[in-house]
């Protein structure tokens, strides 16, 4: 045996050993971390898109309406049945406003 056949012996099988890896690498990538950073991406958006008057949910729970926003120091305050509450931007987890406007059927 030539020391080129032992060489191309040990790249294909160590290629081998390696592949069950990198699949598990592809298959994490594509079902972990794709969807997150979709994620992210959307709650991004959907942040930026809030408007004054919108009615939000807290992610803490808290039901109220938006009535000012604070782009400085990223705030906005809530006006709930017990009155305003300040909250930071990232706390606003979903928007009643659009949940409930629905188009009919016909």
């Amino acid at each position: 045996m030539s020391i080129n056949a032992i060489f191309l012996q040990a790249d294909a099988s160590s290629l081998s050993q390696f592949l069950p890896f990198i699949a598990i690498i592809v298959v994490f990538y594509f079902f972990m971390i794709l969807p997150q950073s979709r994620r992210k991406k959307n709650e991004k958006q959907f942040r930026k898109d809030l408007k004054l008057g919108s009615r939000v949910v807290t992610s803490s729970g808290i039901h109220g309406k938006l009535v000012e926003m604070n782009n400085k120091d990223r705030t906005v305050i809530i006006e709930t049945s017990a009155g305003k509450i300040k909250f930071e931007r990232e706390a606003i987890s979903v928007e009643l406003s659009k949940k409930y406007s629905v188009p009919a059927k016909k």
